[in-house]
């Protein structure tokens, strides 16, 4: 057998291991990637912890790229705009990841540029907080340039393997959006709960795993939608449903308010729980630039009191 054809094989049963963790996670982190996975019999890494670009020794070519979000120190990590996600946020087919070090030849750097000329594709763990990471399957290196020290990466159609980085620009549009699609939300998600610590703005529920992050304006408003921890609660999904269906409604000075709706019926103890919500007051961050923005939360209560 081949030494690529057995690349090829050893880098199927990767992408085929990560699309299972990804559907079992929101993100990944070191418990998910460091066991690697599995290929007769052997064990595989997937990453280098030391390193963001990594190929196994048994794989001729490269596995795996990864972006790290790191911790910032004495601010909160979320405070940060991160080049990596504005990169993706901004741009309309492919984006760029720069080279480690300043020796295009190095190691590393020769990998990118033998996945380039080979058009291998490989994983992109995309860093959304610190130590959690979005994989993206498949992705390419579409371009190399050692004046630069970059290479440029684009994404392939998701859930689909070609033998070359994508061909027309529609295709490689449509594979940067739905990148785009899933770091808005997971990044949001991450950043709303870490915000709150981990808990329900309404009801106090501790379990994060258990906890979504809702918009107070929605994402569709280009004015006011974006996805900043000042438009997000975190709401446990019964509270996430109740909110979105205007059920429960939140005003300007963070008072919950429980519509007629739900105050005339009587079944159960579930029910009774959000009905005891009715003038009681949010959950609030730690921190003030944290709170849920005021203007945004008079629009989103006028839209409570029209649906009553």
């Amino acid at each position: 057998m081949g030494t690529e054809d057995s690349d090829s094989r050893m880098r199927m049963a990767a992408f085929e291991h990560v699309r299972r963790l990804s559907d079992l996670h929101d993100h990944l982190t070191r418990n998910e990637l460091a066991p690697g996975f599995v290929f007769e019999g052997r064990r595989i890494p997937l990453v280098n912890p030391q390193r963001g670009i990594f190929k196994p020794r048994k794989m001729q070519y490269l596995l795996s790229i990864r972006t790290v979000f790191p911790r910032s120190g004495a601010r909160v990590w979320y405070d940060d705009q991160r080049e990596a996600h504005r990169q993706i946020f901004e741009s309309e087919e492919s984006i760029e990841y720069a080279f480690m070090g300043q020796d295009p030849e190095a190691a590393d750097n020769r990998w990118l540029r033998e996945a380039f000329e080979n058009q291998i594709p490989v994983i992109y763990f995309l860093g959304v907080a610190p130590a959690r990471y979005l994989a993206i399957v498949p992705t390419y290196i579409s371009g190399w340039d050692a004046h630069a020290l970059k290479a440029r990466v684009t994404f392939g159609i998701p859930d689909q393997v070609r033998s070359e980085v994508p061909q027309y620009a529609d295709e490689r549009r449509y594979a940067l959006r739905e990148v785009k699609q899933r770091l808005h939300q997971t990044s949001f998600r991450e950043a709303v709960i870490a915000a709150y610590k981990g808990r329900c703005a309404l009801s106090g529920l501790p379990e994060q795993w258990l906890l979504d992050a809702a918009h107070i304006i929605s994402d569709k408003n280009e004015q006011m939608g974006q996805p900043v921890v000042p438009n997000g609660l975190p709401l446990s999904k019964i509270h996430h449903a109740a909110f979105d269906r205007h059920l429960i409604g939140i005003d300007p000075d963070y008072r919950l308010h429980v519509s007629g709706r739900l105050l005339d019926q009587r079944d159960g103890t579930i029910l009774e729980a959000l009905k005891q919500l009715d003038g009681e007051r949010l959950h609030l961050p730690p921190r003030a630039r944290d709170y849920p923005d005021r203007e945004r939360l008079a629009l989103r209560f006028e839209q409570f009191k029209a649906a009553a």
